[in-house]
């Protein structure tokens, strides 16, 4: 394989308290419960759409009448926090120093708003690490659809099968799965090694190098 893209948000980096942190600040604000951190390691990896409507339900909004309203308020919350305790995992760094020392190009794809997505990524990351940078654009579908990973493959000229997909989530392993490419479950993430099989997840690793063994 000669390039791997990553997931971000529970895979490069953990962003679980910046994600709680803006979600919570949206319920206060509405007059609507607080949710937990393990409620948010489970709503997370469908885009900000989908954890703002599954935060409200959890809330007391179960009909979602504040949709709208929630949505706008935490993406402006959100973009002012998006690096909120935000971190790289223990061994990524080196990762991704030794992945290009071996020669092979590095992308990243996220749910995540994409402007969000590109701040983390050269606030945490620098740059020249990552060829492309890709998060949720209005036009693009997001994952599992593989149109993320098919834009990014052409963008770095690229035939998509020399790709090799790495996250942590059922939504990972399912784009990878409809790309057509091999797709890694990172189990240190959000989801964890169990609900990375049930999703279909050949290929499992509990620490980023050994990522290194299928390259």
């Amino acid at each position: 394989m000669n390039v791997c893209i990553f997931d971000l948000d529970g895979t490069l980096t953990d962003t679980l308290e910046s994600l709680v942190y803006a979600t919570n600040q949206t319920l206060e604000n509405l007059g609507l419960n607080p949710i937990t951190v393990e409620q948010c390691r489970t709503f997370v990896g469908n885009g900000a759409r989908k954890l703002v409507m599954a935060a409200l339900e959890a809330g007391g909004d179960r009909e979602l009448t504040h949709m709208e309203e929630a949505m706008e308020l935490y993406l402006k919350i959100f973009s002012e926090n998006c690096l909120y305790h935000v971190k790289p995992y223990e061994g990524i760094l080196e990762l991704l120093k030794d992945l290009q020392e071996r020669g092979i190009r590095l992308a990243v794809h996220s749910n995540k708003p994409h402007e969000q997505a590109v701040d983390v990524v050269r606030n945490i990351f620098g740059d020249g690490i990552f060829d492309v940078v890709q998060g949720q654009e209005e036009g693009l579908a997001r994952k599992p659809d593989p149109a993320g990973v098919v834009r990014i493959a052409g963008q770095m000229d690229v035939d998509i099968k020399e790709c090799i997909y790495i996250g942590d989530s059922e939504v990972d392993i399912q784009t990878g799965a409809n790309a057509g490419i091999p797709a890694v479950g990172a189990a240190w993430g959000f989801r964890g090694r169990t609900l990375l099989s049930e999703a279909g997840a050949k290929i499992i690793i509990d620490r980023p190098e050994e990522l290194l063994h299928y390259v």
